[in-house]
């Protein structure tokens, strides 16, 4: 079971621990749909799709179903959910991925994690629900979250950095490094 991390979940709010290493990925998304997304939210879910981070940060192929679901549960209300992702690993498991983007500004509630685990329980209930959290730190810094919850609580199970950069970002000896290491593997 994942170890609660009082200092970077408070008061039902999930933060990014600053202390992290990031990882660079390479910079896919196209400039026409950064210029026109319409809202923090929708430029932070296009850039995990175009640049796959939420295969990438899961470790699984994943497909995205729908973004924006908008549901209603009983006994809940009206649900917001930024995306879906299906998702498959390599032993076979099949799994669904509900993710929240949020702005540097705004703030990833704990509610809205455990909404969307009633989301996927009525919506998905064949498959295992992995809800994850984005956040744009700085620039193009993306902080994201895999949750669980265990005792009624949520807590975070796993946390990464990626730093979006372009080709010209990547200094020699980092791609030099790779390459170098690849060799040995």
């Amino acid at each position: 079971m994942a170890q609660r991390n009082d200092d970077h979940l408070r008061d039902g709010w999930i933060e990014p621990n600053p202390l992290l290493s990031d990882v660079k990925v390479l910079g896919a998304v196209p400039a026409m749909v950064l210029r026109y997304a319409l809202d923090e939210e929708q430029r932070l879910l296009a850039v995990l799709r175009c640049n796959r981070l939420i295969d990438v940060f899961t470790g699984t192929v994943c497909y995205s179903l729908q973004n924006h679901l908008r549901t209603f549960l009983r006994g809940i209300g009206k649900v917001d959910t930024g995306e879906i992702y299906l998702g498959i690993n390599m032993m076979g498991r099949q799994f669904v991925f509900p993710v929240q983007a949020r702005s540097e500004e705004d703030g990833i509630g704990t509610l809205q994690v455990e909404r969307d685990l009633a989301v996927c329980a009525a919506k998905f209930p064949g498959l295992v629900c992995r809800p994850v959290a984005a956040q744009f730190m700085e620039g193009n810094l993306i902080a994201l979250f895999e949750c669980e919850m265990a005792g009624g609580e949520v807590f975070v199970r796993e946390e990464k950095h990626y730093r979006i950069v372009t080709d010209e970002n990547l200094m020699g000896e980092e791609v030099a490094s790779d390459r170098s290491a690849r060799m040995e593997a």
